[in-house]
């Protein structure tokens, strides 16, 4: 009886995920350091309060996926939303456009950082 009690209960446990509301990703785009021309940065796209869980993240350069970046393991809260933070070093040029593609739930939408001058 309490295997089978334990059995329902995993089951149901593993349907949450599924049964939850989806939630729109709260999305932040910022530089460590403030902006400058010629100045080595770090650009990050920080991602939150989103589910389900799948998702991507694209840091852009001119409208190009910029390559090297680094991204956090996918955490979850208590209630199931999840957060996801990428991060890429930079140095931003004048005339080039930054910018945080994420892709959630099949949708694309892209967030743009601004030089801070």
């Amino acid at each position: 009886m309490k295997t089978y009690v334990c059995a329902i209960l995993v089951g149901l446990l593993c349907l949450l995920p599924s049964i939850a509301k989806p939630s729109l990703p709260k999305v932040q785009v910022y530089s460590r350091l403030p902006g400058e021309v010629g100045k080595v940065n770090t650009l990050i796209c920080h991602v939150t309060g989103f589910h389900p869980p799948e998702i991507s993240i694209e840091i852009l350069k001119n409208s190009q996926a910029m390559t090297g970046a680094n991204q956090t393991d996918l955490a979850f809260e208590e209630d199931w939303h999840y957060h996801l933070t990428k991060h890429v070093s930079f140095t931003p040029e004048k005339g080039e456009a930054f910018a945080c593609k994420v892709t959630h739930m099949g949708i694309p939408k892209i967030y743009t950082w601004e030089l801070d001058m």
